[in-house]
């Protein structure tokens, strides 16, 4: 199907639906909607015990044999509901790999869904914080519950429930979990391929990251996410001869140059933020043995020789991005005499800028949370939810939704706690919102 005539599908479906007479329809869908948040609500129990399994495996983004654990415990769960699945493997991108599941409607006109989660977890093989560990009848602490095992979980018990009322025949679903997704193997075109060809092949994506972990939000922009590098040189001479017109001004004085320009030039443009996050310089600098670790030697008599940087650059749209590495260019390019710099910026996480399909998207969740009595449903400040895997689909996809996943606290740190009430919440909404679209 089109992905252009499936969002005009949706419009005739309620035109249709109209016809048909507006009460016998309602009470239909009614009737559904009631099995389906019923069907969420008695499996419950069972959801939580496979999200204790899953969070109770360290599947720290580089412990390869735990996100591959993880990896096969969810596939087990999706073959329970007749989906196909397929590991692939990530050596080419040196990460463990991603997992697949697969379920086409034998409908050609069926909706097309991508359900976006990860396996990995920030929490290495030796970390103190392993286990899932109960606090009271609402609340759950545990590694990755909320970043985002218990997105994935959500995501099962959605489609399991959509299966228990013979309605997930009628969709077609894709769903990928990847295994980098907090520490993306390079090369990036390798290690995205799968989540890229899954977009290019969806008509909707739903993405089960906890977003700002608030449940009466939901994600339809997402900032992009990439890294950047900035190398300036001097010359070297003695400390009494700078700014003498054979010497110049030196590495240090051009690095701060160029680092004040940006922030002249580039701070308050849109939803666009930099941070120099690294900055050595000095006569000599040395890489260190500790990721992002350097050493710098430089004297107080010596003007410095060279200058390293290194930094991020977030922004919500392409336009924003595009902008920001030609402003930043330029600035690098327009030298202080006798110094030069180089700057480099990587590929990263793509924006995922506030489409209009993800703003009717989002409009559709909020009504079926209304329905169920959650209230209304609105964007979150794309200022408070980072970079996710759901960026690699913009641009692909007619419709997208992130933050669908269980709400908590204290992602990335040891004090990462689950609201267990949402699991229930979210899937219902979940479900019933594919549902909705399916007709």
């Amino acid at each position: 199907m089109h992905k252009t005539a499936f969002i005009l599908g949706l419009a005739c479906s309620f035109v249709a639906s109209l016809a048909l007479g507006h009460s016998e329809q309602e009470t239909q869908d009614e009737q559904v909607e009631q099995a389906i948040a019923a069907a969420v609500v008695e499996n419950a129990d069972n959801a939580t015990a496979t999200l204790e399994k899953a969070v109770n495996i360290n599947s720290g983004t580089m412990n390869f044999a735990g996100v591959r654990e993880v990896g096969d415990l969810f596939a087990a769960q999706f073959q329970a509901l007749d989906f196909t699945t397929e590991w692939l493997d990530g050596s080419a991108f040196d990460r463990a790999g991603h997992l697949v599941a697969t379920k086409l409607s034998g409908n050609p006109n069926a909706p097309k869904f991508l359900l976006i989660g990860h396996l990995d977890t920030v929490f290495s093989k030796d970390d103190e914080f392993q286990s899932f560990k109960q606090i009271d009848s609402r609340y759950v602490a545990g590694p990755g519950i909320t970043d985002m095992k218990g997105g994935n979980i959500i995501m099962l018990e959605a489609l399991r429930a959509l299966a228990s009322v013979d309605q997930l025949d009628r969709l077609s679903v894709k769903v990928v979990l990847t295994g980098d997704e907090e520490s993306s193997g390079k090369p990036l075109d390798l290690s995205k391929q799968a989540l890229r060809a899954a977009a290019k092949w969806a008509d909707v994506a739903l993405g089960f990251e906890d977003g700002d972990s608030n449940i009466k939000t939901a994600v339809i922009a997402r900032r992009g996410s990439v890294d950047w590098s900035l190398t300036v040189s001097g010359k070297a001479a003695h400390s009494s001869q700078i700014f003498q017109a054979d010497v110049g001004a030196g590495a240090i004085f051009e690095a701060a140059r160029i680092l004040n320009e940006f922030r002249e030039q580039l701070a308050g443009y849109g939803d666009l933020t930099f941070n120099p996050g690294l900055i050595v310089g000095g006569t000599r600098i040395e890489a260190m043995d500790a990721p992002a670790t350097k050493s710098g030697f430089g004297k107080n008599n010596v003007i410095a020789k060279t200058v390293e940087v290194s930094g991020g650059l977030r922004a919500l749209t392409q336009d924003e991005l595009k902008h920001a590495k030609l402003t930043m260019h330029k600035i690098v390019a327009d030298n202080l005499p006798h110094t030069s710099a180089k700057l480099t910026i990587g590929d990263g996480y793509p924006p995922m800028a506030p489409s209009e399909g993800n703003k009717k998207l989002l409009g559709i969740y909020s009504e079926v949370s209304e329905s169920l009595g959650y209230g209304p449903v609105i964007a979150v400040n794309p200022r408070n939810a980072g970079a996710a895997d759901i960026s690699f689909t913009a641009g692909h996809v007619e419709m997208a939704l992130d933050g669908l996943g269980l709400m908590g606290s204290g992602g990335h740190t040891r004090d990462e706690v689950a609201d267990m009430e949402s699991l229930v919440i979210n899937a219902q909404k979940a479900a019933i919102l594919m549902h909705r679209l399916a007709n």
